[in-house]
């Protein structure tokens, strides 16, 4: 219990709370780029739209990574190669979510996939802010 209270504080702190807000800066170009590819792979060059919101998840994340290192998360000690590591885990929880979502939405709503994709970057966009912060860089 005393721990999870110590996280809660952390998270509601005010370090914490400005990192939220580069990472939104960040997650929001990185986003466009996520979205602007997965329209190339999806229109342009016939992918079928889950493998392409992949696909295009994979890239945008690690251009994200680049800016977390450098802006986001900055002062982490961890070692740039094993921060990409644990970032990208913590990517493919993200990306989980992401796919599970969208395939559901475009099951539903097909017509609206950039919607769907829309909607569902919300909840695992938080989910992967939380484990960065508090697994990976380690600053919260």
């Amino acid at each position: 219990m005393a721990t999870n209270q110590r996280l809660h504080r952390r998270l509601l702190s005010r370090r914490a709370g400005a990192q939220l807000v580069r990472n939104t800066i960040v997650s929001t170009f990185i986003f466009a780029v996520d979205l602007a590819l997965l329209w190339v792979l999806v229109e342009q060059t016939g992918m079928e739209k889950v493998l392409a919101a992949a696909v295009a998840f994979v890239i945008a994340n690690s251009l994200h990574y680049l800016f977390g290192r450098w802006w986001i998360f900055r002062g982490t000690e961890r070692k740039p190669v094993e921060g990409y590591v644990y970032f990208l885990a913590n990517a493919g929880v993200g990306m989980v979510i992401t796919l599970a979502l969208f395939a559901a939405f475009v099951a539903v709503l097909p017509a609206y996939y950039l919607i769907g994709r829309v909607l569902v970057s919300v909840v695992s966009g938080l989910t992967v802010f939380v484990l960065n912060a508090v697994l990976n860089f380690r600053t919260v």
